[in-house]
């Protein structure tokens, strides 16, 4: 009753503005605050008292930090963010942030984040005032301030998950700052509030960049050292915040180039340390860091030739019984991206990638599937002799025809139809046509052909074409099954059909023509005449017996 009493004369004085006494008003308030926040915070909306904050806030005295920190612990309560915002306070307090009182910045720090808390448009305006570099100029300035320096770092979380924000950080030294913040601590919890601000920072190429000039590499991979034999909770935690984050910088292609160093850099040389690891963490971010490394011909090329396949296919081996999906995923993904310059696909054919991969068959891992998948696709393009030997697999074929149907994992189905057009179109050989058509398959490859991407269609109709022309006799029960007229004639009079998809098709009804079935089905004079037409108007494009234009 007595606090009651003393808070509402603390209120009725405090709207008096008598110069000598508001200290002590404050003094009340916060008081009051400290027993029962959300009742008071009501009692000062009610009287007014908001409307006279940036006033005491713009003083610049000893009661300015009380002032601040009594918006900070009314603005805790939903209900008083509003009135704070409507009361003009965030401009004052934004202000604040210049002074060099460190009490005043604590406390009007504290005041901000508690009225901007989880609204990014609010969060937005606070950008566009300009207050991250000034926060980076405290973060330096008073970085032997604890509360100051977590303060900060709280700010910076909730800033750098709004995109707008990167190029701001950017254009400061917050690498710097916060490497060399990291470097100084020793306790868990420190740390994970600078990886907090670091990940969302490091999805921008920019500051990837950055952080590795700063430092950070080495950083994270001492983290990773002390941390990699400890069973404890917490360093568990680090190992794999440092190893993911490790990873996350290698995304960008300035930074990532920078760490490969021609492929004899120290951190590359580190990371591939971490693929033969017992520590399933450091394996999977051992094979995502040489898939991130593998993306472009030049470092594949020197990977390839370097011996890294042969440590991605004992990884993989490792999990083949009952492993771990996310380890033979990134391992797949890591061959993939090897697999893709010309010269890397005889020499890892002979190194028997396709083997083990094919050990993954098996998997009802959707993601293991994909790469699964990918991998093969990318590994037969121009090798006839792997195309006709996978092609020739029974069991491959018909997981192929399975995951065609897969349609609650469209990227699973996708890869599966173009891995079955990609055997047929690299090898040429009646073998593979006769296996595909004997598990199935042609009726996929009809319905590929009406994709919504082109690439996919041009893809479908060349197999179709290669089908029709070496085995139009076991093929045309499926053609037909499959409404394949249907579909060409479709093709060919959509409007939005490009060029080279009608020209196809038109090739594709060439080789279907001396089926009788065909005749019969197709409306001859229909046909007639959309192929004399287009005939006549692509006579000078290419004499290959089928134009593609895949990758």
């Amino acid at each position: 009753m007595v606090l009651s009493d003393n808070l509402s004369e603390a209120l009725k004085t405090l709207k008096l503005s008598s110069a000598d006494s508001v200290e002590g008003c404050l003094d009340c308030l916060l008081k009051a605050l400290a027993q029962n926040n959300v009742e008071t915070s009501g009692k000062i909306q009610e009287m007014g008292v908001l409307a006279m904050m940036p006033a005491l806030l713009s003083a610049q005295n000893s009661c300015t930090p009380k002032a601040a920190n009594i918006i900070a612990e009314v603005a805790k309560n939903e209900f008083m963010r509003s009135p704070c915002v409507e009361a003009g306070l965030i401009p004052p307090l934004v202000q604040l942030l210049n002074c060099k009182d460190q009490e005043i910045l604590l406390q009007t720090g504290r005041a901000l984040g508690n009225i901007c808390y989880d609204s990014h448009s609010l969060q937005a305006q606070l950008i566009i005032m300009g207050v991250i570099p000034t926060l980076v100029r405290l973060l330096g300035v008073h970085s032997q301030n604890t509360a100051l320096t977590e303060m900060c770092l709280i700010a910076f979380g909730n800033l750098a998950e709004l995109e707008s924000s990167k190029e701001q950080f950017a254009s400061t030294n917050i690498a710097e700052e916060l490497v060399r913040l990291f470097r100084k601590q020793v306790e868990h919890e420190k740390k994970e509030m600078i990886f907090e601000v670091l990940a969302p920072l490091a999805e921008n190429d920019v500051i990837k960049l950055q952080l590795v000039d700063a430092g950070l590499v080495e950083c994270l991979l001492e983290v990773v050292a002390q941390t990699v034999d400890s069973d404890r909770d917490e360093d568990v935690a680090q190992l794999k915040t440092s190893s993911d984050l490790m990873v996350l910088l290698l995304l960008g292609d300035e930074s990532m180039q920078k760490l490969f160093e021609g492929g004899k850099g120290s951190v590359f040389q580190r990371v591939l340390s971490w693929v033969p690891s017992n520590n399933h963490q450091l394996q999977l971010a051992g094979a995502l860091a040489i898939a991130n490394f593998a993306r472009n011909d030049e470092n594949c090329i020197h990977m390839v030739d370097t011996g890294i396949v042969q440590k991605l296919l004992e990884l993989l081996d490792r999990h083949v019984e009952e492993g771990n999906v996310t380890v033979q995923h990134a391992a797949l993904s890591a061959l993939r991206n090897l697999a893709i310059p010309v010269v890397n696909k005889s020499k890892m054919l002979l190194a028997g990638v396709s083997d083990v991969v094919l050990k993954f068959l098996k998997s009802e891992m959707p993601p293991v599937q994909f790469k699964l998948l990918g991998t093969l696709r990318m590994l037969i393009d121009t090798q006839a002799d792997a195309a006709e030997q996978l092609g020739t697999n029974t069991k491959l074929v018909e997981r192929l025809v399975e995951w065609c149907e897969a349609k609650d994992h469209a990227g699973v189905m996708g890869e599966s139809n173009r891995l079955l057009s990609a055997l047929i179109r690299h090898s040429k050989s009646k073998n593979v046509v006769r296996t595909v058509i004997q598990g199935g398959g042609v009726k996929h490859l009809v319905t590929m052909a009406t994709s919504e991407h082109m690439i996919m269609q041009n893809e479908a109709l060349v197999a179709l074409g290669l089908i029709a022309a070496l085995d139009l006799e076991c093929a045309e029960k499926d053609f037909v099954g499959a409404d394949l007229v249907q579909v060409l004639h479709r093709l060919l009079t959509e409007e939005h059909s490009a060029p080279e998809i009608k020209y196809n098709s038109m090739i594709l009804i060439c080789s279907i023509m001396g089926s009788v079935c065909f005749i019969i089905k197709s409306f001859c004079f229909k046909i007639s005449f959309y192929f004399s037409g287009f005939f006549f108007i692509n006579r000078k494009r290419t004499n290959n017996f089928l134009s593609e234009n895949c990758s």
